[in-house]
């Protein structure tokens, strides 16, 4: 008999966008402000540029192992851009054949845009149009993708931590055309500081959310949230601000061969309660990946994972 495969959930893509370096090495531009961001730990930068190019073909090729369809691209080095393994900031595909490009903080990611990515998309998957907000980047508007906002596509909600790089001018463009209901909080780390990119702190997927509740620092503000995302009907998974430190907020629902996956890094997995994986594991199958190397600019799995919402071809 043929096999069945599970029901797209809008919320949890079949494919993503995965791009491997060649040259990794953590981003100068983005240390001010990326408290997650670590040095190389004294290694020599081709042994750290060699071991990401690893981690990453390792979790492509775990991801497809599991049914969900990589589309992965090589970055060489020759253009200088050390965060390209995070696709996610600087696109994002939605439901009815909708691309947006995003405006970026940092002057080098602002090359990490790739018309062979776009083309690629076009050809595959069925798309309308490509909106792109990266002219407001001389206007020093920012607003880096499925970083700085973290979308709730069942809903229509585009939850989003203030930063750098979540302009509320850009915001609410992006909103408005895309019918996205902006819900804006302040987040700060255990030390006080701003959290730069909301998707290290919440996961929506689409039966459950990973949230930060304790980074959220107005009280009324994080009640809302609450009560927003309980109204949905999803259960909550609470971290703490230590395992947002070990990136378990940095995770992306995908749809495999055999059902719903959270896929996140084994860090993140390795920091999580056994009531909490079991409150996961109702709804998901936890994957985890090892991405140590990659993690040390700051950023994990669900950074590295630009999923895409369009029908194929």
């Amino acid at each position: 008999m043929p096999s069945i495969r599970p029901a797209r959930s809008i919320q949890a893509p079949d494919a993503v966008v995965m791009v491997r370096p060649h040259t990794f090495t953590p981003n100068p531009q983005t240390a001010a402000d990326n408290r997650f961001q670590r040095a190389g730990d004294g290694y020599a930068p081709s042994a750290v540029a060699a071991a990401a190019h690893a981690e990453v073909t390792a979790a492509a090729a775990t991801l497809e192992s599991h049914g969900v369809r990589v589309h992965l691209f090589d970055d060489t080095g020759e253009r200088n851009t050390p965060d390209s393994v995070f696709p996610n900031n600087w696109f994002s595909t939605h439901a009815g054949g909708h691309i947006a490009l995003y405006p970026m903080y940092s002057p080098n990611r602002r090359r990490e845009r790739r018309q062979d990515v776009i083309e690629m998309l076009r050809t595959q998957y069925r798309v309308q149009d490509v909106i792109d907000y990266s002219g407001l980047e001389p206007d020093g508007l920012f607003l880096e993708g499925t970083g700085a906002m973290v979308l709730d596509h069942v809903e229509r909600v585009a939850y989003t931590a203030r930063s750098n790089r979540a302009n509320p001018v850009a915001l609410e463009r992006f909103a408005t055309h895309f019918n996205y209901e902006p819900m804006v909080f302040d987040a700060a780390d255990a030390d006080g500081q701003a959290i730069y990119h909301t998707n290290v702190l919440m996961c929506v997927a689409t039966e459950f959310a990973l949230v930060g509740f304790d980074s959220l620092t107005n009280t009324a503000r994080c009640a809302e949230i609450r009560a927003r995302l309980a109204d949905s009907g999803r259960e909550l998974v609470e971290l703490s601000q230590a395992q947002i430190g070990e990136f378990a907020g940095n995770a992306i629902e995908l749809t495999g061969a055999n059902g719903r996956l959270l896929a996140m890094s084994a860090r993140a997995e390795a920091c999580l309660s056994p009531a909490q994986k079991q409150l996961i594991q109702r709804h998901a199958s936890i994957l985890p990946l090892s991405v140590p190397t990659i993690e040390l600019a700051g950023g994990s799995v669900r950074c590295m994972l630009a999923g895409i919402h369009l029908s194929r071809r």
